[in-house]
């Protein structure tokens, strides 16, 4: 069985700037199997219909936030509280499990100073290696492409060659061979392909962030993705499907 891993960020990923309001660096991907992804795209097809007229319209979070953009409709209170409660029910519905891991910049500085990682290498290593973990638990025959959005011609090469690193070296948990056996391609897409992995994983890393930022806040987005996080046995994320680093 193919399956798809779709990678998004929230935060800034610069170690030259902390953003005391925002700390935290978050890579999140979110693996879909062909079927449960194609289930998915039907609903969020039908969602988009339902709300602009067109399926052309990019699910973006932080434009939903803002009620930016097409998203300006959503300053109409009660069509807003519609519209939220659709989408969750998608997002409840689907089938797909979430890996993701932030660094928190501040404590990576202290910690590290000049020998701190860039944190979307680091947060890059982090979701692969557990990729992997996932995958198995999931489907041991299982092979899967890697799908993410371009941020720059430089930032794009700094992270490919990390990827291929990884893939050259392994980790320390899990071998060159098993990362190159189990992982069929690497490609970047841009927004405007409209890849709905992509959307997803996008209004995922942000109620994420936000937990880890403040775990004791109630906050009515994680919760809905939270029972999406990949987990161990015991049926805990911490350090499973979610890592906070370091």
């Amino acid at each position: 069985m193919r399956y798809y891993f779709f990678l998004d960020e929230t935060g800034d990923h610069g170690l030259s700037y902390v953003d005391k309001n925002f700390p935290l660096f978050l890579l999140c991907g979110c693996l879909f199997r062909t079927d449960e992804l194609d289930d998915v795209k039907a609903k969020i097809d039908t969602f988009k219909r339902k709300y602009f007229k067109t399926t052309e319209v990019i699910l973006h979070s932080r434009e939903i936030r803002k009620c930016e953009g097409s998203f300006q409709i959503l300053f109409d209170l009660g069509l807003k509280a519609e519209f939220y409660k659709d989408l969750d029910k998608i997002l409840e519905e689907a089938a797909f499990k979430i890996i993701a891991a932030g660094i928190d910049k501040e404590e990576h500085i202290k910690k590290y100073g000049k020998g701190a990682k860039d944190p979307y290498s680091l947060s890059l290593s982090f979701t692969i290696e557990r990729l992997l973990f996932c995958l198995d638990s999931l489907d041991k025959k299982g092979v899967v492409e890697v799908k993410v959005e371009p941020r720059g011609k430089k930032e794009d090469q700094m992270l490919v060659s990390h990827f291929n690193s990884i893939l050259d070296l392994g980790t320390f948990y899990v071998s060159p061979s098993q990362l190159k056996e189990k992982i069929i391609d690497f490609k970047f897409h841009s927004k405007r392909e409209n890849i709905v992995g992509l959307q997803i994983a996008d209004l995922c890393a942000y109620p994420l962030a936000r937990h880890l930022l403040n775990p004791e806040e109630p906050y009515i987005p994680f919760r809905i993705v939270e029972k999406k996080i990949y987990c161990n046995r015991s049926g805990e994320y911490d350090g499973w499907g979610l890592k906070l680093f370091p």
